[in-house]
């Protein structure tokens, strides 16, 4: 059984916290955390185990105590719990497939036929695992979440996953991450099989919001899968039902070259034009990617407040480019880093990522100086939990006691003191180090191993899931139908 309270201790802190300073790093932190949220957070002291050993008592569970007395001091860093602002919990079986290839080419050879062969051999899938293959997917997404230090994650709930929903809802509460879930949505230039209405893609929001009101650390927004695959009436319909519910409104923006030039010529203006002429541009829409941009577009983003999610594996790995990302933040509009989904990224790894961003651009504009570690660090930590609207991404008393534990004993960590904690993060790990994840106050990943999760069993049931899938692709055709196929 859970105790009332529990603390960690770590000989570097880095909170993240608006009332420390972003750049506090501090020397033995600890986290002590009452239920779900932090109630104290600061540099450890005698005094302060005196304090809280008193107040707790036998209601105190000391994380990594490992049997011994007292509250020890691990030799690893305190961070919040990475915030992914953007992915897809379906693609984990898609890694390694369909890569050297540009996105459409990628989308009809790995994710088209990956949903289409779910959906067609759905009954056969659930005879052989017992369970929804769905669920298998999204259950692999979480384990591949919690290796990665992701405690909160904003899902692209696309496609035919949008019908999938119940699966998604069991996956996370299973779990224990925390979860916004964007509905898709489509209306032409897509799939036949799933394209939607009006009256049936706001009725679904409707159905899942009531359906799961109920369920913890989940919650639901509208998800359009892309400009040119939803009209304006379905969008504005969308907004609108986000508007009347005060949340987050969320869709795939000028991506991929080919597709946005397509956007162009087909309709005459650029996706973001097209959004801002229809009214669904503010400060609680959340464009995921928007890597082919004009100066039009960026003035437009920054005049209504809207927000952008940086996806810089996914985006170079299929050769989609890269977006404005310094001009973006010299304008104000505010851009969270994200990973995408895994078949695209090829995993979750939020270090990378965030390496990777600051890389691009210090080679891009010649500058070592441009978007430090610090900045990328606090893109996927408090400046991506504001976009998504998350009380977490800091550690501070009143925050989500979503808290990650980094080893620092790995020999790429060595040396790593308080001055060089945040840049040795950004520059020297892997990603992979994460020895312990909270969320909620629950312990997901205790020393490497996995509390919620069956990993074996996950993997193996993966493992199986991607070997029909292949043997499935190749003997049927492609599935194409993403607005600006090869073009």
């Amino acid at each position: 059984m859970d105790k009332r309270y529990k603390i960690i201790r770590a000989r570097l802190m880095v909170p993240m916290s608006d009332r420390a300073g972003r750049d506090t790093r501090i020397e033995d932190g600890y986290v002590l955390m009452e239920g779900g949220a932090i109630i104290e957070a600061g540099p450890f002291s005698e005094e302060i185990s005196r304090g809280i050993t008193e107040r707790c008592g036998n209601e105190l569970e000391v994380i990594g105590q490992g049997g011994g007395d007292g509250i020890p001091c691990l030799d690893g860093v305190l961070l919040p719990g990475f915030v992914k602002a953007h992915g897809h919990d379906h693609e984990s079986p898609l890694i390694g497939v369909a890569k050297d290839e540009p996105l459409t080419w990628w989308l009809d050879h790995a994710v088209n036929l990956f949903t289409g062969f779910m959906n067609e051999k759905r009954d056969e899938l659930e005879t052989s695992f017992g369970k929804s293959p769905n669920l298998v997917t999204y259950l692999k997404a979480r384990l591949d979440d919690i290796s990665y230090g992701i405690t909160t994650s904003l899902v692209h709930h696309c496609n035919f996953n949008k019908y999938r929903v119940a699966e998604i809802v069991e996956a996370n509460t299973i779990a224990g991450t925390d979860m916004t879930v964007a509905v898709g949505s489509q209306d032409r230039n897509y799939d036949e099989r799933i394209l939607d209405s009006v009256e049936e893609a706001v009725g679904r929001l409707d159905r899942y919001s009531k359906e799961y009101a109920g369920v913890q650390r989940i919650r639901f927004i509208p998800g359009p899968d892309q400009f040119f695959s939803n009209g304006p009436e379905l969008l504005m319909a969308l907004k609108a039902w986000a508007r009347e519910h005060s949340c987050l409104f969320h869709i795939h923006s000028s991506e991929e070259p080919a597709t946005t030039k397509w956007f162009v010529e087909t309709y005459g203006r650029t996706p973001v034009e097209y959004a801002g002429s229809i009214g669904i541009l503010d400060d609680m829409t959340l464009l995921a990617h928007q890597v082919n941009s004009t100066e039009k577009d960026l003035l437009l983003i920054r005049d209504t407040g809207t927000m952008v999610v940086h996806n810089p594996l996914a985006n170079t790995i299929l050769g989609s480019g890269m977006p404005p990302i310094m001009e973006m933040l010299r304008l104000g509009i505010k851009v969270a880093i994200s990973t995408d989904g895994s078949g695209s990224a090829d995993n979750q790894n939020m270090i990378a990522a965030a390496r990777l961003a600051s890389q691009y651009q210090k080679a891009l504009h010649r500058d070592a100086r441009v978007l430090p570690a610090r900045k990328v660090l606090e893109m996927v930590t408090a400046d991506a939990a504001d976009i998504v609207r998350a009380n977490a991404g800091r550690l501070e008393p009143g925050r989500k006691a979503d808290v990650i534990l980094i080893s620092l004993e790995r020999t790429n960590l060595v040396p790593t003191r308080a001055d060089n904690v945040i840049e040795n993060l950004i520059w020297a790990a892997n990603g992979d180090e994460i020895r312990y994840v909270i969320a909620g106050g629950k312990v997901l990943l205790d020393d490497y191993r996995f509390v919620t999760l069956d990993e074996q069993t996950i993997k193996s049931e993966v493992m199986e899931l991607s070997r029909l899938f292949i043997e499935y692709r190749d003997s049927h055709e492609e599935i194409t139908g993403t607005g600006a196929h090869r073009k």
